[in-house]
């Protein structure tokens, strides 16, 4: 089914990549345009941001990139309203910020606490609180929060900020998601499981938690985890994206898609 997203408008907060490769957020821009959407490639790296729009632009699709920091309440509405007024409407926002502090509530300091709070969850509430009233308007739209199965349980990595920031975020997908039912506003979040994307590769307090600094024995160590035999990517995640962003999920609110090859069925 070609076009899943045809004269849909996709707001991709986190639209750039830390690294080489393909983050949840650069993918699920690509994705979408792919599908038809026009995009917003939103991102606190402007360069990131614009290399993601230009992979676009270099297939034929629609985007322009815009440096926001979304913990920012005046540049989280700056970018609503640069996205109306080259779009005239938003059909889908999704949330890709976030980072990962590893350390137990002993260990870490308060700055630490604020600041991932801040980027992976403040964000989010920045964000829908400026998209849902012009998506209640328009007539509905479709929100994906990116969580994680760190929302869930303890995944064997103690960053006492991540899980709980992110089991925030996965309860206030619900919560909204009820509220705006009735104005045809459908949130969802997904919950990546060990993928293999570069935030990962870049988070050296990940790497030293699973295998000493070394990258590839992290990616070893975390696919030997999965029943599936191997981390997920970035195109994963994407293809989530697609399918709550489209009119094929129009029935879907307030659902946890967990993406992680079977992880949580088993874990330890």
């Amino acid at each position: 089914m070609p076009e899943r997203l045809k004269n849909k408008v996709a707001l991709i907060v986190g639209a750039g990549s830390i690294g080489p490769g393909w983050g949840n957020g650069k993918a699920a821009a690509v994705a979408c345009a792919r599908e038809g959407a026009k995009v917003l490639c939103a991102d606190i790296n402007l360069a990131a941001a614009e290399e993601t729009a230009a992979v676009i632009g270099s297939e034929g699709g629609q985007a322009f990139a815009m440096r926001v920091d979304v913990t920012r309440n005046a540049d989280v509405e700056a970018m609503v309203q640069a996205c109306l007024r080259e779009y005239g409407r938003i059909d889908l926002l999704d949330n890709n910020v976030g980072i990962a502090e590893v350390g137990g509530v002993v260990e870490l300091a308060e700055e630490a606490w604020d600041r991932v709070m801040d980027i992976n969850l403040k964000s989010a509430f920045l964000t829908m609180k400026h998209v849902i009233p012009i998506m209640v308007a328009q007539g509905g739209g479709s929100i994906v929060n990116i969580s994680s199965i760190a929302a869930l349980r303890y995944t064997g990595v103690p960053y006492a900020t991540y899980y709980a920031s992110k089991a925030a975020l996965s309860h206030l997908t619900r919560t909204t998601a009820v509220e705006y039912a009735a104005g045809r506003v459908r949130v969802n979040a997904i919950l990546p499981g060990l993928m293999e994307t570069p935030m990962v590769a870049h988070s050296a307090g990940l790497a030293k938690a699973y295998a000493e600094g070394d990258i590839e024995k992290m990616w070893q160590k975390r696919a030997s985890q999965v029943p599936m035999g191997f981390g997920g990517s970035g195109w994963d995640v994407a293809w989530g994206v697609v399918f709550l962003a489209s009119d094929e999920s129009r029935y879907i609110t307030g659902i946890e898609l967990v993406i992680d090859g079977g992880l949580t069925l088993k874990y330890a």
